[in-house]
Parts: structure tokens; sequence; C-alpha cells
């Protein structure tokens, strides 16, 4: 009998499966096109950072009050700087910002201002309320680029699972079309995505509690929402540039959910590159990530030049 997907959060929870998933395993690149620069000529000389905890980065008449942490590379004279919207995973339904706290440093050294931030939870708050949180965060940003001299052409998406989902689909669907109403549009524009462990097609999953809880009904009963939520079923060509990392023994989100995805991208004419991770699984994925983080912020650097 198939796992429902809240039934393989249980089972590779575990130590036990933890550590299974962490033994022995290689890497594997793969790119749409050629091969890519080295990923260390890509990558720049870390500058210096500081970091603002917990800043509020919703209105006052939102539902929740969400904060954000802010990373802020060393400035050189007037030049503006790319930015990175950072989010967790977590199932949609826990998890926090302090879990993206090393990604988020990493993004600073290479000169990106990072917000690094949280959003509401399944099952209180139903999808699309975390696509709108992130719409509301990329508005924020942009309402403060002129202080921490920000390109507002040149702000990228990072996550993990939940949160590789989230980004991914505000890349896709959160600027046009019928998800960027009320607080999408050009303001929710991204230039490049890096995304490791991503559920991109949540018509794939069982009716497990997770995502029936994220989307508030099952996929007979609520399937256009299913569709609307899947960012493989909203690529457009005005799809940004994609990074996707995954392990091959990924049993909570399985591989080919990357592999689909990736294919989806590249039919479209998306720029995009895949990294598969031999041997790991999902929690391991972003444990044990290799090189993936490294090959993920150099091909972000690529689109954007920092």
């Amino acid at each position: 009998m198939a796992l429902t997907l809240s039934q393989r959060v249980r089972r590779y929870s575990s130590i036990g499966a933890l550590m299974l998933l962490l033994s022995g395993c290689g890497v594997t690149h793969r790119v749409s096109e050629g091969e890519p620069a080295s990923t260390q000529e890509a990558l720049r000389e870390p500058v210096p950072f500081s970091r603002q905890a917990a800043q509020r980065y919703t209105p006052d008449d939102w539902p929740e009050v969400l904060r954000a942490d802010v990373y802020l590379p060393e400035t050189l004279g007037e030049q503006l700087r790319p930015a990175a919207l950072v989010v967790h995973g977590g199932g949609w339904r826990n998890r926090g910002r302090e879990d993206m706290h090393a990604i988020s440093e990493k993004l600073a050294a290479q000169g990106y201002v990072t917000v690094n931030i949280e959003h509401r939870f399944a099952p209180d708050d139903h999808f699309p309320a975390q696509l709108y949180d992130l719409q509301q965060a990329m508005r924020w940003l942009h309402a403060n680029a002129a202080a921490w001299q920000v390109d507002t052409e040149r702000i990228v998406g990072v996550g993990f699972s939940s949160g590789a989902h989230l980004v991914s689909l505000l890349a896709v669907a959160g600027a046009e079309g019928p998800l960027a109403e009320p607080y999408g549009g050009e303001q929710s524009r991204l230039a490049a995505v890096l995304a490791g462990g991503l559920p991109s097609d949540l018509l794939k999953f069982d009716d497990g509690r997770l995502v029936v809880d994220f989307i508030g009904g099952t996929r007979a009963e609520k399937r256009e929402a299913y569709v609307l939520a899947s960012p493989a079923r909203q690529i457009t060509e005005a799809a940004p540039p994609h990074f996707l990392y995954h392990g091959t023994w990924d049993q909570l989100v399985p591989v080919d959910h990357a592999t689909d995805f990736y294919a989806a991208l590249v039919a479209h004419d998306v720029e995009s590159e895949l990294y598969l991770l031999h041997g790991r699984g999902h929690i391991a994925s972003f444990l044990l990530n290799g090189q993936a983080i490294e090959a993920g912020i150099a091909f972000l650097n690529r689109q954007i030049k920092p």
C-alpha cells in the first residue's frame, strides 16, 4: 500500500531512518544546455554583512504579525545590490526561519540583501494565504529597496521543501494570472529561483494530511486549487531561471517532482539546472546537500551578476 505524505513524514523523521538517509552517497550534476561555468568561477569573494533580526514585514491590518531576519552585506558606495527572499520548509505547517540561517548567511556573504521570512501555517490558514504572505514580503522588500540599496530587478527566491514550493509558485504565478490578485503583480516578480526538495505538482500526492490541510480539501473536493497551487502546472515562457536540487532517495517528495518540473521548464525554454543528490532522502538533502547550495548560488550569480 502506498504511504500518504503525512505517513512518509512520520516514517522518515525517526532517528533510525535519518541515519540511513545520511549514509554513503555521490552527487551528479545535470544542466539543460551544455556545461555551466565552474562553481568557483561564479562565486565572489565573501563580503562582511550584518543581521537585523525579527523585523515585522506584514502591514498593520494583516491577519497575523509575521517577521523576517534581514541580512545586509557591506555596501560599496552607491552601488545597488541584488536581494534574496528566503523561505523555510516544514510541510506548510511548522518549522521557522532559523532553519534557513546558514543559507541566508551564504547569500549575504555573496552580496545579496537577504530577507529570511516566516509565513502563516496550515491547517489554520489554507492556500493561498501562504503565497499572499510571500507577496507581502516582496512588497516590503520593494518598500525598503532604497534604504537597503536593492536593485529590484535582481531579486531571487530561495527555499527548501514547502518553502521551495512557495518560492517557485511565487516565481511562476505570483506576478501574473489569478494568483497575482490582490497582493501580487510586478512587485512579486523574481529574477531566478534556487529550490531544493520541491513538491512541484500537488496532484501527484495521495490525500494525506499535510497537503489536504494546506489546500483545505482533497483532490476530488478542490481540484482547481490543487492545479493553481502546483508550480509545474503554472509554467509559462515568462518563468524565471530555476536551479533545482533533489535527493534520488526522497520518499517524502519523490524525485520525479524535480525531474518532471525540470523537463517542463526546459520545454518552455526556461533556463534551468538540475542537481541530483544520489542516495539522499528528503531530510538528508537539506542537512547534507554536498555542493548543491554553492552550485545553486553560483547559478543565481550567473543570472543576476551581483
